[in-house]
């Protein structure tokens, strides 16, 4: 189990830090658009410092590997989510971005509630699942994906529009947490298949699975999506809303498919279920536009 923690607090560090090096690139590379999928990925290779940003990411997913096989799926997003006080402490002092009294108060209710999630986890108590069916697992998946595309549609078409007040993000960070929730099932299932064999069973193995698939295809989408929300909004707001909303469906779906099962404890039960529905009520309260500055 510990071994699953130290690799969860690492990965909170390779992804914060990744996320702030890459809004900082961000600011000094032109105009993104998701529409325009090839042209951003060709404009964001141009910049070093936002690769070395990504190159964070990778390490980060690397570390994410180890914990999914140690720990629960709740247990791991539980953990993954306390990095959002080292992404508002580092989008503080290297973007200078701040934030209002209410979101600071929003961000604090939801870490006290994904932690929650932690502490409904019983060492020894949880099954950590490695496999999920193939056809559940797409099931679950893909209205998923559908629904984070059009949500950013949505969101992309009312920016656009004149005479709107500036948005937060939140609609952004929520659809690219839901491309994100499903690449954590995948890099869940992936984990699972890393099986102790030789190379080119587990290659056959995981070639033979949907989890390098959907890893491929999310991550693809996440890359334009994350990027383009990230140069217009500010990392200290989207980034947790989209790390809350992937924890979250990352949680309740994973438990679901790989078959982990929910605690037997009334008292550990009502902590997982208190800890998501106060997440989803401070989401769902946070501002939908930010203050215009005088």
């Amino acid at each position: 189990m510990w071994w699953g923690v130290g690799a969860a607090l690492l990965a909170n560090t390779l992804y914060s830090t990744g996320f702030v090096l890459e809004k900082r690139a961000l600011g000094a590379l032109p105009a993104l658009s998701a529409q325009h999928p090839v042209r951003v990925v060709v404009t964001l290779m141009t910049s070093p410092l936002w690769m070395t940003g990504s190159l964070a990411l990778v390490a980060g997913f690397g570390a994410q590997l180890v914990v999914y096989r140690t720990l629960p799926i709740a247990a791991a997003q539980g953990i993954f989510v306390s990095g959002i006080v080292l992404l508002l402490l580092l989008s503080s002092t290297v973007l200078g971005e701040q934030q209002s009294g209410r979101e600071r108060h929003a961000l604090g209710a939801v870490l006290i509630a994904l932690l929650m999630l932690v502490a409904s986890v019983r060492e020894g108590g949880d099954v950590v699942g490695d496999e999920a069916p193939t056809r559940l697992m797409i099931m679950v998946c893909v209205p998923v994906l559908a629904a984070g595309a059009w949500l950013y549609s949505q969101v992309e078409r009312r920016a656009r529009q004149r005479h709107r007040a500036p948005t937060s993000g939140i609609g952004y960070g929520v659809a690219v947490g839901l491309v994100y929730g499903v690449s954590s099932l995948a890099i869940k299932g992936v984990s699972g298949k890393l099986a102790s064999g030789g190379a080119c069973d587990t290659a056959r193995v995981l070639l033979t699975s949907p989890y390098p698939y959907l890893l491929l295809c999310t991550a693809g989408a996440g890359l334009v999506m994350s990027q383009t929300a990230l140069q217009r909004c500010r990392a200290s707001l989207i980034v947790p809303v989209c790390t809350t909303v992937t924890c979250l469906f990352a949680t309740v779906a994973g438990t679901l498919v790989f078959g982990e099962g929910l605690p037997d404890d009334p008292t550990l039960l009502g902590l997982r279920a208190a800890g998501m529905t106060l997440a989803l009520t401070v989401l769902l309260a946070m501002p939908r536009h930010d203050q215009p500055t005088p």
